[in-house]
């Protein structure tokens, strides 16, 4: 499939934003699965008769696959044309959503799953690709605005609308529309992205070859990294950690491979990134700041639901305040990322800190008012201070990387984010119910230990930042 022949929209082109906004609304998708599975658990439970094993496997095997496309997927868009990818990695995802939310068993929903993560990764690093491809300076801080206010949109949203849909398509069932509301939007994307979306400037010669080997070996590692970290809760064995090591020793190998490749071909990740400071510490700070942002939904979900009896939808509209800050602040973030550089990042996260540590003292004692009242100022200004993380840091961190390079540098940038996210509910959650067992079904123990040990790894995120705002402020 060709489609040399879409050339990159001029600026000013108001294509370009009709464009973008064909992008988020699938990322907003594809994100959104991510966390509106957590609240239809029960449901699913209780219609395909599931295992724990089998469940788990529903909510990390998305995550799982979606980790693994990434990078490849965002070569291949540099390589052959973003429009492709996109419109494929669509298509794909609105089919499997249907069959899962035809799901009969257990088996045919994990399979769904597992091929609706790797849709995900096929179409999202094309979507910031195409923002690097298309805009430039005080714009590509407004797009990435827009971006980033979707990532913190989707991540927060997804309980309160997997909440709602199933209050309206009933308690058996209503765990299908969850799946099924991709459907009539995917159709819409596939439509409107193959019309609107440029692969790159037309004449450009396509060189690219997709470094199979490269693809094998960052396949395997990111794998083995990321099994024992989904899978943390069913796998008791303490062997499973042994995949951690052989994970980075294959991944040591693939950085060997790719610089070895590099002297020939244009490799699948080009390692000369990482010379990049503003890239390097940008990976880290989007790695660890995820690594306790998304956990902090999946012990608060838990902790509203099972501990304290809130529906499905209450607890989704308790997370509804940091949400709708996170949006806010994401537009803002956008704009101004360019003024101030990465202090507006370190401020984000002093703000992310604060308010969660605000959360954590109105539950000190067992809870005299209803909880989503108590936390909605606290998780209102964490999501504003979130808001100035994750757009800012995506602009910075991908502000010096190449055109050639920028759909494979986005994957990288978000594999890390999946990789955290995995390893920051594997180990909240460790922290969570191992406080909940031993404070004898305490809950607001529980939630405040999780909360706490959340907080203290985006305090990580914010002394990366710190190390660059000083590097920064020495160099000039």
């Amino acid at each position: 499939m060709d489609d040399r022949r879409a050339a990159v929209p001029e600026a000013g082109d108001r294509r370009r934003w009709q464009a973008l906004g064909v992008g988020l609304v699938a990322t907003f998708m594809t994100l959104l699965d991510v966390s509106i599975v957590n609240v239809a658990v029960p449901s699913m439970d209780r219609a395909l008769h599931a295992s724990p094993s089998d469940l788990q496997w529903v909510l990390s095997g998305y995550a799982l696959t979606f980790g693994l496309l990434l990078v490849p997927a965002g070569r291949f868009g540099d390589a052959r044309g973003r429009r492709t990818a996109f419109v494929v990695g669509v298509a794909l995802f609105t089919l499997t959503s249907a069959l899962a939310g035809l799901a009969a068993s257990p088996a045919w929903l994990v399979a769904a799953r597992l091929l609706q993560g790797a849709a995900a990764g096929v179409l999202n690093p094309q979507v910031t690709g195409l923002v690097q491809q298309l805009f430039r300076g005080a714009e590509r801080g407004r797009a990435f605005g827009l971006l980033g206010a979707t990532i913190g949109f989707s991540t927060a949203v997804g309980p309160l609308l997997g909440g709602l849909l199933i209050h309206l398509g009933g308690a058996e069932h209503g765990w299908r529309w969850v799946f099924f509301v991709n459907v009539p939007v995917g159709v819409l994307a596939v439509v409107l992205g193959w019309r609107l979306l440029p692969t790159r400037p037309t004449g450009e010669p396509d060189r690219h070859r997709l470094d199979p080997v490269g693809v094998l070996l960052l396949g395997a590692g990111v794998l083995l990294l990321l099994l024992p970290l989904v899978q943390s809760e069913q796998w008791q064995s303490p062997w499973k950690w042994a995949l951690v090591p052989a994970g980075l020793a294959v991944l040591v190998a693939f950085g060997r491979w790719e610089r070895r490749y590099a002297r020939r071909r244009t490799p699948l990740f080009d390692l000369r990134l990482f010379g990049l400071r503003s890239y390097t510490l940008g990976a880290v700070i989007a790695l660890v700041y995820f690594g306790g942002f998304t956990a902090i939904f999946f012990i608060f979900t838990l902790y509203l639901q099972n501990g304290l009896g809130y529906s499905a939808l209450v607890a989704g509209l308790a997370i509804t305040p940091f949400a709708l800050g996170s949006a806010l602040a994401s537009t803002l973030g956008g704009r101004v990322v360019d003024r101030f550089g990465r202090p507006l990042v370190g401020v984000g996260l002093v703000v992310v800190v604060l308010g969660l540590g605000a959360v954590a003292v109105v539950l000190r004692s067992s809870p005299q008012h209803p909880v989503p009242l108590l936390t909605a100022l606290p998780l209102l200004a964490a999501g504003l201070g979130s808001g100035l993380v994750i757009t800012p840091n995506q602009t910075l961190t991908l502000s010096e990387v190449p055109l050639p390079q920028a759909g494979s540098a986005a994957g990288m940038l978000q594999t890390g984010q999946r990789i955290g996210s995995a390893a920051g509910i594997a180990a909240v959650g460790a922290l969570f119910f191992s406080s909940l067992s031993s404070s004898g079904g305490d809950w607001s123990t529980a939630f405040r230990h999780g909360l706490l040990l959340a907080a203290g790894v985006i305090v990580l995120a914010l002394l990366a930042a710190l190390l660059d705002i000083t590097l920064t402020h020495r160099n000039h």
